[in-house]
């Protein structure tokens, strides 16, 4: 009974440190997106999603109505590594992280700024996958709006 015991405690910390790592693994992807937008890095950018990534935004239009614009990765990465005078600066907190073998899923609430200047906020979505044991994004869906960012 108690080799069974340490068996069960043994397999369950094994668990719990390979999620952990999974987590920290997952969140370095996520911040270079971040760190690679913030200096303008494209190949730290371009590094962090997986091939044929998807990027979304949710948006409602001054009638009320919403709608999903999808956004090429290609044009994302060239438009942030054109020069700029000020720093997109989009700071954000970990919320919940969930974990299934190779895939995971990442809310992150945030806040933008162009500059010093917000500009708005909202929430990411970030659906990962984790390719040669990398963590890589591979689908992005956002909201975005001006108010109710306190």
């Amino acid at each position: 009974m108690k080799i069974r015991l340490a068996l069960i405690a043994s397999l369950m910390s094994s668990a719990v440190f390979a999620q952990n790592s999974d987590e920290e693994g997952i969140k370095s992807s996520v911040n270079q997106l971040f760190t690679g937008m913030k200096t303008g890095d494209t190949a730290l950018l371009a590094g962090s999603f997986a091939p044929g990534a998807v990027l979304q935004t949710i948006r409602q239009k001054k009638d009320g109505s919403v709608s999903v614009e999808t956004e090429d990765l290609k044009a994302f990465v060239t438009s942030v590594g054109k020069p700029h005078p000020d720093v997109y600066d989009e700071q954000i907190e970990f919320g919940k992280i969930l974990v299934d073998g190779n895939l995971a899923s990442v809310w992150t609430p945030y806040k933008f700024y162009v500059g010093k200047n917000f500009s708005h906020c909202g929430v990411n979505s970030f659906q990962l996958v984790k390719i040669a044991g990398t963590w890589k994004i591979q689908y992005i869906i956002d909201t975005r709006r001006k108010t109710g960012c306190e």
